[in-house]
């Protein structure tokens, strides 16, 4: 299964849209960005995304893919990759909010709770501050697991459409 074959459930918290998709293709320019907008994301990580993940990456810790291994360690079962998280963020800057056109320039994150594989999360990206120089936003971004408690924190530095 590749891991575009894989389902989002895009709900954008700052903009209703009948159409989804559409929105999400129509890119937010560097103008239309507001300091403290949210964008809010949803995304079930199945155990078929995660060994996707794993052959993709050659990355096969047996945390990720054992479930055997997995139920014998402190985590009491398999989690979900750090760097998988992470990409949730790249997808919604270069998809969803802003959009198309959008670069990501840097990601940083704090892993606060592992996150079981066959999970939903919310994820969310709050612009914090504008640089008009090369157009770049700094925003927060977060990720919360089914208990409504934040699994991942960090920042998202990218270039937002002109």
């Amino acid at each position: 299964m590749l891991l575009g074959a894989c389902v989002w459930r895009a709900v954008q918290s700052t903009i209703m849209s009948s159409d989804p998709v559409a929105e999400a293709q129509e890119a937010h320019t560097f103008d239309t960005i507001e300091v403290g907008q949210l964008h809010t994301s949803y995304r079930y990580l199945s155990e078929a995304d995660v060994i996707a993940f794993a052959e993709i990456t050659g990355d096969d810790n047996p945390i990720h893919v054992d479930a055997e291994y997995a139920a014998q360690t402190s985590f009491g079962g398999r989690i979900v990759h750090g760097v998988f998280l992470l990409s949730l963020f790249s997808k919604i800057i270069g998809h969803d909010f802003p959009g198309r056109g959008s670069i990501a320039v840097s990601i940083s994150c704090r892993f606060l709770r592992p996150v079981p594989v066959n999970s939903m999360l919310r994820v969310e990206i709050k612009i914090s501050e504008k640089k008009k120089k090369g157009r770049r936003i700094m925003a927060r971004t977060y990720i919360y697991n089914d208990a409504n408690k934040m699994a991942a924190s960090g920042e998202v530095l990218f270039i937002a459409p002109e």
